[in-house]
C-alpha cells in the first residue's frame, strides 16, 4: 500500500469536492462507513458538519475522525460514535 496522497471527488450536501488522504486512510474510511450502512460521501459530509471550520481542512478532520474511531475499537467501543461526538471531543 503506497503512502503516496490520492485526491478523490467526494458529494457533500449535494456539492462536489475534492479531499486527498493516504490510501490506507480512504480504505479505513470505506471500512468505518461500511460499519455505521452507510456510503463514503455521508459520512464525510457528517465530518465536515461538525468541524469547527477555522481549526482544521476537512482532510485533517477526516484523519482524526479515523484516528479517534481506530483508538475507540481497540479499547472495546463496539458503539459507533457518531462524528460530530468523536470531532467536537478534540476541537476540530
Amino acid at each position: 500500500m503506497s503512502g503516496a496522497i490520492r485526491k478523490r471527488s467526494v458529494q457533500i450536501e449535494g456539492h462536489a469536492t475534492s479531499v486527498s488522504l493516504e490510501e490506507a486512510f480512504w480504505l479505513a474510511l470505506s471500512e468505518i462507513a461500511a460499519s455505521r450502512s452507510m456510503s463514503v460521501n455521508k459520512l464525510v459530509a457528517e465530518i465536515d458538519r461538525n468541524r469547527a471550520p477555522d481549526t482544521a481542512n476537512l482532510s485533517s478532520a477526516i484523519r482524526v475522525y479515523i484516528l479517534m474511531e481506530m483508538q475507540a475499537r481497540r479499547h472495546g467501543d463496539t458503539a459507533m460514535t457518531p462524528p460530530e461526538a468523536r470531532i467536537s471531543s478534540v476541537g476540530l
